[in-house]
């Protein structure tokens, strides 16, 4: 029998990885950090992008995301490292490229090991190296260890379909935010799309109501049938009820910030699971009707979503920590293409680039990307400047002169001096990334971008697409110059650049200096 390793050998095991970071700074210099991310928005989605780049509004108002926008500074060129979500939580929480895990293409299920190190720096453990509270909250969509009821081992099964599964779905006693740094955690294994339908607090299965029951979950013991996602259905609460999540999610934000506002200064990763499928919006929101005041559920949802981080914006600024914190608010990969409904109202969930969620192009992995933290980032301001939203690991660990190993967190951009207007940014010289299911990456150096098509063993390289986006930045495919013979060489070179970089596994980004 296997068992999980004994809490004071994890505790070891935390702060043996944490040698390898500095002391923290000066408390006067220790800003809280909130960190959003939003699942499946897409930058046609927020309201402020529409006023401000495109002159004209939205179908959907998004007051809370237009405010943070105004409060601090957008940028025009922000990414998901990949164009689905889970390879990219593992990209934001560990500030590597995908390809650097266990499982370059995502970890996906419930039961699947852990793609993060005992060793490896993660979000939550620059923050605790930094004496930080540190709370995660939301979708994880990283793996887990469960225990098998019957023979006490790892259950490492696929959790889809299967009504007899052994697993013990009381306890998570291993590979979550616990693991990871975080002092304080509510986790949706999956998020709403399933097809685990569990919540969890700090690894202990959290009962939605005072009768809830581990059942299988699926269009019969459903509370509505529509709460079963396209991935199926598996172990869940009885009492699941989608359209309550985002409220549950943000009420425990609060708390955590009420807890800890004036008294430790504190980290929040906050993943909410809007606006990913199944798309059930709630009756109402703190006062505000949601549902049927869209043209769509999934327009509905946005409006969740959006009360979400109100939500988090008031409790901040009820405890007078709003100017002292830096929030950053982002989304793990492009928008949707989901439904009649939105797409007949007009809305693009991806703005005028083209593509959405999963594919190569722009509209698969372009997002809102926004910071804010007043007196420090310049209110209403605009940055142009290539990011991707792991560099959020070298911008924290900057932030809290936290050192990082050079051989950790290696696809990392401290932004701290762009935001601030110092000296000494660096900026990227390539960009680095990868599309969804159909294993193709992308490798973008001096205006062009390159799409190869590669296999799930990663076997092959075939150039698809070449782009220049200087000149066609929605990638008219028209101009796609792939087997143009005047590109034959730059196409060439390229490929052969990105798999010498990714083969050798070197550092794409300057180290952190702190």
């Amino acid at each position: 029998m296997r068992s999980p390793l004994p809490k004071h050998r994890l505790a070891f095991l935390f702060a043996v990885c944490l040698m390898g970071f500095s002391s923290f700074c000066k408390a006067a210099e220790r800003p809280n950090i909130v960190l959003i991310m939003a699942d499946d928005l897409g930058l046609g989605d927020v309201n402020y992008y529409h006023e401000k780049f495109q002159a004209q509004k939205s179908l959907v108002p998004t007051p809370a995301m237009d405010a943070l926008a105004r409060d601090g500074m957008w940028f025009t060129d922000a990414h998901s490292a990949t164009a689905l979500c889970s390879p990219t939580r593992y990209c934001v929480m560990s500030g590597n490229m995908n390809y650097r895990s266990y499982a370059p293409w995502g970890v996906w299920g419930t039961f699947r090991p852990s793609p993060f190190r005992a060793e490896e720096a993660t979000l939550g453990r620059v923050a605790k190296a930094a004496a930080y509270a540190t709370g995660f909250i939301g979708k994880w969509h990283l793996g887990g260890d469960f225990l098998d009821s019957k023979t006490g081992e790892v259950y490492r099964e696929n959790e889809r379909n299967n009504p007899d599964v052994t697993v013990d779905m009381t306890n998570m006693v291993g590979g979550g935010p616990p693991s990871i740094g975080f002092d304080y955690s509510l986790t949706l294994p999956c998020g709403i799309q399933g097809p685990s339908y569990c919540v969890y607090e700090n690894g202990t299965w959290f009962p939605l109501k005072q009768d809830s029951k581990i059942i299988f979950v699926d269009e019969k013991s459903a509370i509505d049938p529509a709460f079963v996602s396209d991935k199926g259905p598996g172990l869940g609460d009885s009492n699941w009820d989608t359209r309550e999540i985002g409220k549950l999610l943000s009420a425990k934000a609060v708390d955590f910030i009420d807890e800890h506002s004036g008294k430790d200064p504190f980290f929040l990763c906050y993943w909410s699971p809007q606006v990913h499928l199944p798309h059930c919006p709630t009756d109402e929101f703190d006062g505000l009707k949601i549902a049927g005041t869209t043209p769509s559920k999934h327009l509905d949802t946005l409006r969740d979503l959006d009360q979400q981080l109100a939500r988090i914006v008031k409790a901040l600024k009820a405890n007078g920590v709003y100017d002292n914190t830096l929030i950053v608010f982002t989304s793990d990969n492009g928008g949707l293409n989901v439904d009649k409904d939105t797409e007949k109202a007009g809305h693009d969930s991806s703005g005028e680039w083209r593509g959405f969620k999963n594919a190569p192009h722009e509209g698969g992995h372009r997002v809102p990307f926004v910071a804010v933290w007043n007196g420090k980032i310049a209110k209403g301001s605009v940055s142009n400047e290539p990011v991707i939203n792991q560099d959020m690991l070298a911008t924290m660990a900057s932030l809290l002169k936290v050192k990082v190993p050079a051989d950790q967190a290696m696809d990392s951009l401290n932004l701290l001096p762009l935001l601030t207007g110092e000296k000494g940014f660096q900026r990227r010289e390539f960009i680095m990334m990868q599309a969804g299911s159909k294993n193709e990456v992308m490798f973008r150096k001096d205006g062009w971008k390159l799409t190869l098509k590669s296999n799930h063993k990663l076997t092959e390289y075939k150039p698809v697409a070449l782009f220049n986006l200087n000149d066609n930045p929605t990638e008219h495919e028209e101009q796609n110059k792939v087997n143009n013979p005047e590109h034959a060489q730059q196409v060439k070179e390229m490929r052969e650049e990105y798999i010498r970089i990714r083969e050798s596994g070197v550092r794409t980004t300057p180290v952190v200096r702190s």
